[in-house]
């Protein structure tokens, strides 16, 4: 029969040890905003990928790609205080918040992703505005677009969900003329610039349009929670050209791609435990890979753009790969 004591002792040793787990998550995030904050729009005069590359971010240089792990609604709470939710039975007493990063350690280890985009709702409690900002990241012939949808609003009284604002879509606007400019302004990339940079989106709230789509891959399995404002976001990508695919979250059992007027729309699927789910469905991450054309002599501009699922099983089963874009079809 354990003592009064020894009950206070092991109380204590849980507040320590969820404590210790926000702090590197806090520490972590502090890390990565650090490293790429001063590094964010980078310029190059040729298209080439380094063996062991210190930031900017670049293509891997032994097969010419680069890799990208989408982390949707992770949801952390407290550690190892906060419990599963939509979990089996059998499941629940032993999960907590530890079971998702136990599934980001592993995943990580498994893919070796290049870079990894939070896709809002990183923290349980947080407002997605300051979980994620808006950045650009470039890297010679792709853009990551990351835009913040965000959280809640009263639109003529009614509550409803955040939307991308005028000036969001201004500022995407002209980051895509910019950086195509940059391309047809410097002669001595006209060889390896022969077809126009492509771009990806990332933000976290669906569009009202993807409620239409028809063509999909994956489990439609939720209604499409968005905001009852259309700002236009579709029509301003589609006139863009240059974005191929967007990857947004929210809807934690939505984990398919559908397509809306040549731009790939694609859940990233429930990833984190102490957000909802579906008790026997396994959590998911999506993976992005971006992958060069090989010229004579060096590397030329993006050539196909995949994406997979992984599910948080046993064997981190791979599932619903598909290509999303690929120059050699587009022309």
């Amino acid at each position: 029969m354990e003592s009064a004591s020894d009950t206070t002792w092991i109380h204590l040793h849980i507040h320590i040890q969820s404590l210790l787990y926000l702090a590197f998550i806090t520490s972590s995030i502090y890390l990565i905003h650090a490293l790429i904050s001063e590094k964010l729009i980078l310029n190059h005069h040729s298209v080439t990928a380094k063996k062991h590359p210190p930031l900017p971010l670049r293509f891997r240089a032994e097969d010419g790609t680069f890799k990208i792990l989408q982390v949707a609604d992770l949801h952390y709470g407290n550690g190892v205080l906060s419990r599963c939710r939509d979990v089996s039975a059998s499941e629940f007493d032993k999960c907590s918040d530890l079971n998702s990063i136990r599934f980001m350690r592993r995943i990580i280890q498994a893919e070796n992703p290049d870079f990894v985009a939070f896709t809002a709702e990183m923290m349980f409690w947080c407002n997605q505005q300051l979980c994620l900002p808006s950045l650009l990241l470039t890297f010679s012939v792709c853009l990551l677009l990351l835009d913040e949808s965000g959280d809640r609003a009263i639109v003529e009284g009614v509550r409803t969900y955040g939307w991308i604002k005028e000036s969001q879509l201004r500022w995407l606007r002209n980051v895509s003329k910019n950086f195509q400019g940059q391309n047809l302004d410097n002669s001595r990339l006209i060889d390896a610039f022969s077809h126009p940079a492509i771009a990806l989106a990332f933000f976290h709230i669906p569009i009202p349009e993807v409620r239409q789509v028809k063509e999909i891959v994956g489990h439609y399995q939720e209604y499409v929670a968005c905001s009852s404002v259309n700002s236009g976001v579709l029509q301003t990508l589609a006139s863009m050209g240059d974005v191929k695919a967007v990857f947004i979250g929210h809807d934690h059992n939505n984990d398919f791609c559908g397509n809306l007027d040549g731009i790939w729309f694609c859940y990233g699927g429930g990833f984190g435990y102490h957000g909802y789910g579906r008790p026997g469905k396994p959590r998911r991450a999506r993976i992005i890979l971006a992958e060069l054309a090989k010229g004579q002599n060096s590397w030329e501009g993006v050539e196909r753009i995949k994406t997979w699922k992984r599910l948080d099983d046993e064997t981190l089963t791979k599932i619903d790969e598909q290509v999303l874009w690929d120059r050699r079809l587009s022309r």
